[in-house]
């Protein structure tokens, strides 16, 4: 019989073969505002490429004036879940500025997108159902998925075949409803769903079609709308999951918009929202501003874009290997698990912030660097960073 201290022995042992392998993840202290440009310890003027900051709102005038507003006028926290003390006007003008924003009926926030994607199938779906989902979808929809009581499908990740497989066999199984859902954008890869072939599909299979649009929502499309705008079927998709930690501020919280209906039901059963407090006040209003900013023009996210291809183009031209598409996301194919890392280390010498991903966040053998391009890089810090890598892979070997 194992006792406490064998326990712990087998971790500490576990722990020590990871960092054996160069796959242990190191957590840096950020001692600075988030930015285009961020500090750590010994390291004060870094190039910051790895972070979710799209639109470069995260320390935006106007947001944190937001911010500071309502967190004057409604306190620094609710101190309670939505439906006992915790609702103000505030999170029911923000719902509705959301649902405007993505074209749907209703909208009901979180504390996390990972818990609006873990509260939203148990109660939607029951043993009669199906859902079918990408293989390489978020680790918060694997979740989800898992606590619900539906069949479970998984297609071969962007396979409309094997996605017309699935349903089939779905409907074999004599499902009664069936939701496909999958990521708007792939966090990893950057790529794009197809969501217009999804809905053709969905609607000839009489499924619903769902996304989580965390890494799409105030950017991608002509207006911002996200993966459904850029996908020509906006209006046309029944639940769309996301975040405000990213393009939208950058803080924390989290929504799932649908019809009416599948709102009021999360709201009555949706175990995340019904045992977590209600989001903080500062980061509601802040939010609020966010989509004022947004909804007044595309200058940001029009950066973003003319960012995004500029630096892509970039390091192709140096002869990286890069994940095509047009996403802000832009993976540096290694390969190699200790190489990403000692890439990375490298690039931090040559003061650019990135970050080597590997197994188990990517498959065995596709480790990377993920860029992650801003609105608020300017071009000189794009020179900059692009001179880094390619002194970075000549010293590295990645490049000749």
């Amino acid at each position: 019989m194992g006792t406490t201290k064998d326990y712990y022995a087998a971790l500490r042992q576990e722990l020590e073969q990871i960092q054996t392998a160069g796959l242990l993840k190191v957590e840096r202290a950020i001692t600075s505002p988030q930015g285009s440009r961020i500090s750590t310890a010994g390291a004060p003027a870094l190039i910051n490429l790895c972070a979710n900051n799209y639109l470069g709102l995260s320390s935006h005038a106007d947001v944190l004036q937001a911010a500071h507003a309502a967190l004057d006028a409604r306190g620094f926290g609710m101190s309670g879940a939505r439906f006992i003390c915790g609702t103000q006007d505030l999170h029911q003008a923000l719902e509705a500025r959301l649902s405007t924003f993505l074209g749907m009926e209703d909208t009901i926030l979180y504390g996390s997108a990972f818990d609006a994607n873990g509260g939203l199938f148990e109660p939607l779906l029951g043993p009669e159902d199906a859902v079918i989902s990408d293989e390489l979808n978020h680790a918060s929809i694997i979740d989800g998925i898992r606590l619900c009581k539906a069949k479970r499908y998984r297609y071969r990740h962007d396979d409309m075949k094997d996605l017309r497989v699935q349903l089939e066999a779905a409907d074999e199984a004599g499902a009664r409803h069936k939701l496909v859902f999958t990521d708007g954008v792939f966090s990893m890869d950057g790529t794009i769903a197809r969501l217009n072939e999804m809905r053709a599909i969905c609607d000839e299979f009489g499924a619903l079609l769902g996304v989580d649009d965390s890494h799409a929502t105030g950017f991608l499309g002509k207006r911002g709308r996200g993966s459904h705008e850029y996908r020509g079927v906006f209006g046309k998709v029944d639940i769309i999951t996301g975040t405000l930690g990213k393009a939208l501020g950058g803080a924390s919280g989290g929504f799932a918009s649908a019809k009416r209906e599948v709102v009021q039901l999360l709201r009555q059963r949706s175990r995340p929202y019904l045992f977590s407090n209600s989001l903080a006040p500062a980061i509601v209003g802040a939010t609020l501003k966010v989509l004022d900013v947004l909804e007044a023009n595309t200058t940001l996210r029009d950066q973003l874009e003319d960012n995004t291809r500029y630096f892509r183009a970039g390091l192709v031209a140096r002869d990286f290997e890069v994940k095509p598409g047009e996403h802000p996301i832009v993976p540096v194919m290694l390969y190699d698990a200790e190489l990403s890392q000692r890439f990375a280390r490298r690039l931090l010498e040559l003061g650019v912030y990135v970050t080597g991903f590997f197994y188990p966040v990517v498959p065995k053998d596709q480790a990377r660097i993920r860029v992650q391009i801003s609105a608020q890089h300017t071009r000189g810090q794009l020179d900059e960073a692009l001179c880094a890598f390619e002194q970075a892979g000549r010293d590295t070997g990645v490049i000749a």
